[in-house]
This record gives C-alpha cells, structure tokens and sequence, in this order.
C-alpha cells in the first residue's frame, strides 16, 4: 500500500476509541437492496479500535427478553471457530495469525491493529473437544483434542476423518466419533498460499450436502491488489476439491475475504461472509452475506457490490467489472464478519428461529464503531430478508472498550448458540429459557 505517509506519522494517528456504543448502519445502507453512498477515498485511514478490557467474574454479553447467557468454556487461548460434531461434541478452534516481521506500511498498520484489538498474541495452534452441558450451562467435559497446528480456522468432518484448514494447508486426522484426543500426525492433502505478511489468514472449510467434497475459502493478501495481482494468485476466493484433495479447482473468485462457510439446512446451497476493502469510507462498501455461485466472479478487487467500480485498483478491468454479481444482503460498512451459522433448531422462540446468526468481530477503521455483536438475518423462502436484528450485544461499553469480540458461531445438539469470543477467551453459551 503506497498512501504517502510515514510508519511514524501513522503511528501518530493511532489512537484507541472512546467513543460511546457501537451505532449501527443507516436502515437504508443495509438489507437486501442496499444504498451504496459514494466512496470517500482519503490518504490515511481513521484508525479507531476498542480497547480490550475482558470481561469481570459476573459479567457477559446481553441477550433478548427469554434468552440466559452462560460461560460453556473460559480460559481458553484466543478461540476463534467452532465446529459442532454429528454426536454432538463441540470443537473449539484456536488460533491466530501467524507473526511476520512487517515488510511495509499495511504490514506495520496491521501489526499494530492486531496488538491493540487484544489479538497480539501467539497463536494456540490447538483444537480443543468440550461435551456435555451441565445445569449452569457450563461444558461437562473439556480436553485438549489436537496441538501443534498452523494457525488452524475450519474444521470439517467426513469419512472417519478430522479435516483442518491450516493457514498454509488442509490436513486431515484419522478420527472416531467420540475420541478425547489426536495423536495421529497429519495428512496433507492441499497446499494453500500462506506465508504473506499481509495475509488474510484464516482459511474455513465446508462439507458438501452430498458428503463428498470440501469447501476451502482463501483470503486476499492485501486491500485492494496493492502489491500487483501477482502475490494474489490463488486468493481472494473459495476453492473446492474432493475429500482426498484432488479435483481442486476455483468454484467463485472475487471474494476479498471469505468466511463463515456453510450450507444452507435441507439445501446445496454454500452461504458465506466476507470482509470487504477499506478506505472508502464508513460504509462504503459494507460487508455481506452471500449465496455463492459455482463460477461465480464478485468483483474484487476491481469493483464492489456489483459493479460499482473502485477507481484506486491499476489497471481498470472494465470486462472484470461487467461479470460482477451483486452479493445478496448488507451487513454494513467494516463490521468484520467472521462467523455465520444457520439456525436449525426448535428451542429458540420466533422471530429468532428461521434466518442466520453472524458474528461480527467488529470494526478497527470507522468512527463510530461497527459490529462488535451477534446479528441475526431472517431467511423467508430462501432468502435473506428485512433489516439485521441485534441478538448478542454488549461487547462494546459506552467508553468504547471492549470486553470481548465475537467470531464464530454454532448452534449445538440442543438448539442453543455458542459464540466464540477470541478476545474475552470465552465460548459463551446463548440458550432459551424455558416456558412456562
């Protein structure tokens, strides 16, 4: 990134939010038809990030009337994804970026903007296995199932294997349902692009409906191609190939940084969230949840939303911008959404039953703030419809701290959402109270 500023100066600018509570998007900036308000392109980007405080003995993130929040698992170490086994085991991920000495100014911005969002620490490399749940809505059972990974973020399972999405592969475990610990070394069966100073690392996995291929999402090494297309080959999409890792291929393409895969319940259908580019100002152009097309192209880094063309990325591309397909729903500018689960459950009380949980890690680049909650989108038909709702708030005080920031979410066996809180290091446990 070539903006003209010194590390120095922007250090300068650096400061930490304290401002009062996150404010959401303007109605008309989000939903399924959104209004784009023009890009406001600027040298330096408004750095503005919660400082983290965790959360005191007592404390938690606030749910609707009719909903008890509970601490399933603390103490972890900077829990990231969640993935819920078929027998019901839950599989914490947790992890970080791998740390790479900064090689320019969006290498030094993002070294300091991991640190003071509370995310500068060593990555566990480790995946650890909670059951059960016991009358304080605590897990019964908590072992350390797998160690020495490579900055892991996916988690599939398929075939009597554990797939992981390392940051530079996907491996996989012999594994039986119920097992308390890996000791298996593990097979490599793709390469992925890692090991980029700006990397978007986190690489999420998918399974089929049919059972028998892998959805593999890849980042974008920077904003908007800075360094060239070059270092982006191979990135800014999701790939899918079959269970052994061959027949990889390029299923859409386009997409700045994808996470939250999964498959739409009683579908094929592969949804996903993605973070999109800075520096165009508070929300332009917002992050989105999207039905991802087989082949489909969905414009980075040329164009966003569609074709609205982004004036800053050399050279112009104008038949790249002609095959962009508009995402389907906006989630806002810069909320960070990294988790995204469909609600398949019968405990939860409508409305907060048929639709999508998001969570969103929360924005580092906008004033006021952005994201740091859960929201949920209700689905009618299919489709993503009305204005997203607030469901798991709270992170975000009113002098701009943060206690923790959301990522992934799961709904377990028994129809509650768990939310994995990298920077509270908790996994916090959001189930509906009974009725009388």
């Amino acid at each position: 990134m070539k903006i003209g500023i010194t590390a120095a100066a922007l250090g300068a600018a650096l400061m930490l939010s304290a401002c009062g509570a996150s404010k959401p998007a303007g109605d008309d900036s989000v939903g399924p038809n959104p209004k784009i308000p023009d890009p406001k392109a600027g040298a330096l980007p408004t750095i503005q990030i919660a400082k983290p405080i965790g959360w005191a003995a007592g404390e938690a993130p606030t749910a609707p009337a009719g909903f008890s929040v509970s601490r399933y698992a603390e103490g972890l170490h900077h829990p990231r994804n969640l993935h819920v086994l078929p027998n019901g085991d839950v599989l914490v991920v947790q992890a970080n970026k791998v740390e790479h000495p900064p090689a320019d100014l969006e290498a030094w911005i993002a070294k300091h903007v991991m640190a003071a969002a509370g995310a500068g620490v060593a990555s566990p490399n480790e995946i650890t296995l909670l059951r059960g749940v016991d009358a304080q809505g605590r897990a019964a059972e908590r072992h350390l199932l797998i160690k020495g990974l490579v900055s892991p973020f996916g988690v599939a399972y398929a075939d009597g294997y554990l797939y992981v999405a390392d940051t530079d592969a996907v491996v996989r475990f012999p594994y039986k349902l119920g097992d308390t610990e890996i000791t298996a070394k593990p097979q490599k069966i793709a390469d992925l692009p890692a090991n980029a100073p700006n990397d978007h690392w986190t690489r999420d996995l998918a399974l089929s409906a049919d059972g028998k291929t892998l959805y593999v999402s890849v980042g974008s090494d920077s904003n908007i191609a800075d360094h060239g297309l070059e270092p982006e080959q191979g990135r800014a999409l999701i790939l899918v190939m079959n269970l052994d890792g061959s027949g990889k291929r390029v299923f859409a393409s386009g997409l700045r940084n994808a996470n939250g895969l999964t498959l739409q319940p009683g579908t094929s259908q592969l949804w996903a969230v993605v973070n999109e580019r800075d520096m165009l100002g508070n929300e332009t152009p917002p992050d989105y949840l999207v039905a991802v097309k087989d082949g489909g192209f969905y414009g980075w880094p040329w164009s966003y939303w569609g074709q609205h063309v982004d004036a800053r990325v050399k050279p112009v591309r104008p038949d790249m911008v002609q095959k962009a397909i508009a995402p389907d729903y906006a989630l806002g500018g810069h909320v960070a959404p990294l988790g995204l689960t469909f609600y398949a459950g019968a405990s939860f009380p409508e409305p907060w039953r048929s639709g999508a949980y998001i969570g969103e890690h929360g924005s580092w680049n906008r004033k006021p703030p952005s994201g740091y909650k859960v929201a949920f989108v209700a689905f009618d038909h299919g489709r993503p419809t009305g204005l997203p709702k607030d469901f798991l708030t709270g992170f975000l005080n009113a002098k701009g701290e943060t206690h923790g920031r959301p990522v992934g979410v799961a709904v377990d066996s028994a129809g509650a959402l768990l939310v994995a809180d990298d920077v509270g290091e908790i996994v916090w446990r959001v189930a509906a109270k009974p009725t009388k």
